[in-house]
């Protein structure tokens, strides 16, 4: 019982978990794209719309599962929002010729880079992945969110639209 409810607590606290309360930039780090050019972070841009950056692995399970669902949805997304989703592969240097052929196969819309030596997600400040951030109009993180259980893309694309909107989001 005491598992049970142990692991309960972890399920929730992962799935609602918000490591921030306040807007912050994006902070600065250099990662490399699917061609191996270096592109620091700050360069981030989707003229005024909205951006989710999430950050997965080849390894993570739940990460490809919750960037297969989006990708079924993310042509509706974008065209009603104008949204753009950066995925920000951490596999280490050992996995990093993982991904490219992943992406591939998976026929991903996504921009796709490689933080191999997890520069950006300790700049972001989280620890494992899944962990997804919503940037709003002025590059600003307004939201964030750690792992992934079915659905969390429906409630994802909620927070999207507010931000599309305008409207403040509240991580109560």
């Amino acid at each position: 019982m005491k598992k049970l409810v142990l692991l309960s607590i972890i399920t929730l606290a992962s799935t609602f978990a918000f490591s921030q309360k306040e807007a912050r930039p994006i902070p600065s780090a250099n990662i490399k794209n699917l061609d191996g050019e270096t592109v620091n972070t700050k360069k981030f841009n989707n003229e005024g719309k909205p951006m989710i950056i999430n950050f997965w692995a080849t390894w993570c399970t739940p990460c490809k599962r919750e960037l297969n669902n989006i990708a079924d949805v993310y042509d509706d997304w974008v065209e009603e929002t104008g949204v753009k989703l950066i995925a920000i592969s951490i596999d280490d240097s050992r996995n990093a010729g993982k991904v490219a052929p992943y992406v591939n196969g998976k026929g991903w819309d996504y921009e796709v880079y490689i933080d191999a030596n997890q520069d950006f997600q300790r700049a972001i400040g989280f620890q494992n992945p899944p962990f997804t951030a919503v940037i709003d109009a002025n590059g600003q993180i307004v939201w964030t969110h750690s792992g992934y259980v079915e659905g969390d893309e429906e409630k994802l694309y909620e927070i999207v639209k507010k931000v599309a909107a305008g409207e403040k989001i509240d991580h109560k």
